[in-house]
């Protein structure tokens, strides 16, 4: 059958205490919502459609990116009232997939075993078994074990107060079916809402199957109401992902301090080492080192390339058995072929450094195509803006560019060129000669420190510069 996924998302998240929509609260980087939409992409659904009201301007802006399709709840009468706003486009030989906004973690292989159920023509919800039930329905059984009904912890009798196999509340079903259980919905309880779980005792009343399936971690299902739960739901999100990682073939020095917000690919015996944080996609071939605190955003690293402690690596390519760091920046748009050093305080920018290539102390490469085997000393720097425009340096192979030397772009050092130490080249450098600048060097006979002055001295000599007019 072919699925449509319904996504509650009208909330407003009063216990948040934040301007933000709750479904558009960060979890690694990505509003929750979005983690939920993600999970239900893997389904290939052919529909997904958003129940929005609190901040729904906001909500659709920052899921815009998505395919997803926006249903108003202009009322907020419950989940039961929700759902049966989206039921209005899902044609009845569907199968109807129910998710929250709120419950980010949800895996796809538990969202399969629902819709497998729903498949076959049955109710399926998703249940879990918690030792603190507080604020979840309980999922109530006959004698036979068959389920019965959810009763919401407010509505719940004394005695069953105690039951620990609770409702997560996510469910699927028959479009047919479920169109029909919620028309016989009512509001008479403690909420004067429409309780999407009361569809369970609907379906039980109607001689339908009902089948609870367990979900295999408590964590993947859930909700976050708060920013404590939010920290939580972070934590829960870090271990999962790391866990990914050291199963892939990765060591890490410490799994609960590494901070994974993206899609990461690594390779065998890549060493990931304490606080590191990995954004966007990452992909790390086999070998890597990443020293502690560095952080890699959108970038690829080769194989047995070592990144050493506090460097950050942002939208680049990286090639096999670099050196990069410690405290060293690679920019946006940058390309490190093999074998390339980039070293403490160095920062390459929107520059393509050759095989072999080095920059090993305080320098700054920006806008540049720097060739095979080329040296640069410390603090040189490619002067590379004027204030207006960025402007190229091309740097030939094997050049060597002494300590300290600024080349103004846009400027060509060639191939085998040398520069001397301390020199300001503004015009294009010949290949394999020595090209420097240099001031005439004197020596001031007789001349001596400036001795340290007292208040008093101080005080006299400023106001005597300051009335000596200037020649």
């Amino acid at each position: 059958m072919r699925l449509s996924v319904v996504i509650l998302a009208a909330g407003q998240g009063k216990r948040m205490n934040s301007s933000l929509p709750k479904v558009l609260q960060p979890l690694a980087g990505r509003p929750l919502l979005e983690h939920v939409v993600g999970a239900a992409q893997r389904l290939a659904p052919a529909n997904i459609y958003v129940v929005y009201g609190h901040g729904g301007a906001q909500v659709q802006a920052a899921l815009a990116h998505r395919p997803v399709e926006w249903i108003l709840q202009a009322e907020q009468l419950g989940t039961g009232h929700a759902t049966m706003q989206a039921m209005c486009v899902i044609p009845d030989d569907h199968t109807v997939l129910v998710l929250y906004g709120d419950v980010p973690l949800i895996r796809t292989a538990s969202l399969s075993r629902l819709v497998a159920i729903a498949d076959a023509g049955a109710l399926a919800i998703l249940s879990v078994d918690l030792p603190d039930a507080t604020g979840y329905g309980r999922i109530l059984r006959g004698g036979d074990g068959q389920v019965t009904a959810i009763v919401e912890q407010r509505d719940a009798k004394p005695e069953q107060l105690p039951i620990r196999e609770l409702n997560s509340g996510l469910m699927a079903a028959p479009a047919s079916r479920l169109r029909e259980w919620l028309l016989g919905l009512s509001s008479d309880n403690s909420q004067r809402e429409y309780y999407l779980t009361d569809v369970v005792a609907a379906a039980v009343r109607a001689g339908d199957r009902v089948e609870a399936v367990r979900a295999d971690d408590a964590a993947e299902v859930a909700g976050v109401n708060d920013k404590i739960q939010l920290a939580q739901a972070e934590t829960a999100y870090r271990r999962e992902r790391a866990e990914e990682l050291m199963l892939a073939g990765a060591t890490l020095a410490d799994p609960a301090r590494v901070d994974i917000r993206g899609e990461v690919e690594v390779g065998r015996d890549v060493f990931i080492d304490i606080n590191v944080l990995l954004t966007g996609h990452v992909k790390l071939g086999p070998g890597v080192t990443l020293g502690a605190h560095c952080i890699v955003n959108n970038s690829q690293i080769g194989a047995g390339t070592e990144v050493l402690p506090n460097s950050i690596i942002d939208n680049a390519i990286v090639g096999e058995n670099c050196r990069i760091g410690p405290f060293a920046r690679v920019r946006p748009h940058s390309v490190l072929h093999d074998q390339v050093h980039v070293g403490n305080f160095v920062e390459i920018k929107n520059s393509e450094m050759g095989a072999g290539s080095k920059a090993n102390h305080l320098s700054y490469v920006g806008d540049a195509v720097v060739g095979r085997g080329v040296n640069v000393g410390a603090g040189s720097i490619t002067c590379n803006y004027d204030g207006q425009n960025k402007w190229p340096t091309l740097i030939g192979d094997d050049a060597f560019i002494g300590s300290g030397s600024m080349l103004v772009a846009p400027v060509r050092i060639g191939a085998g060129a040398t520069i001397g130490a301390g020199s300001t080249i503004t015009q294009n450098a010949a290949d394999g000669s020595l090209t420097l600048t240099r001031a005439v060097q004197s020596t001031v006979a007789g001349w001596s420190r400036p001795r340290r002055l007292d208040d008093a001295e101080r005080t006299a000599a400023i106001d005597a510069a300051l009335k000596t007019p200037k020649r």
